[in-house]
Parts: C-alpha cells; structure tokens; sequence
C-alpha cells in the first residue's frame, strides 16, 4: 500500500488496518516456519506497510492531529 493511500485513512481506520497486517505478518510468519510460505516478498511488504503505518501514526501525534 501506498503511503499517501494510506495518509487518506482516518486514525482509526489507521489502527483498523495494522491490526489486519499484524494478523497477517504472524500467518506468513508461521507459514515460513513449516516451509509453505508461497512468497517470501509478501512478508517483506507486510513488515514495510506496518513500518508505514507507523510512521504515518508517529507524524500525525507530533502534528497534534490525532
């Protein structure tokens, strides 16, 4: 996902959408664990879109927004 998709987001469905990514990090994480993960750069694009979230999260609470 996009960063600036993800700028459109309010904060809750911010939080909304982390939650999903978490979920799916431990998934592919437990997939990569018994060798049936079908791709390894699905994992590596969840760990950036959390990153994303993250900092998109970080910016607005030093902004005041949230």
């Amino acid at each position: 996902m996009q960063a600036k998709e993800l700028r459109d987001l309010s904060d809750q469905e911010l939080e909304v959408k982390e939650r999903e990514l978490r979920e799916n990090l431990f998934r592919f994480r437990l997939r990569r664990g018994t060798n049936q993960l079908e791709s390894p750069a699905a994992l590596i694009q969840t760990r950036r879109d959390i990153a994303r979230i993250k900092t998109i999260q970080g910016e607005r609470a030093r902004t005041g927004r949230m």
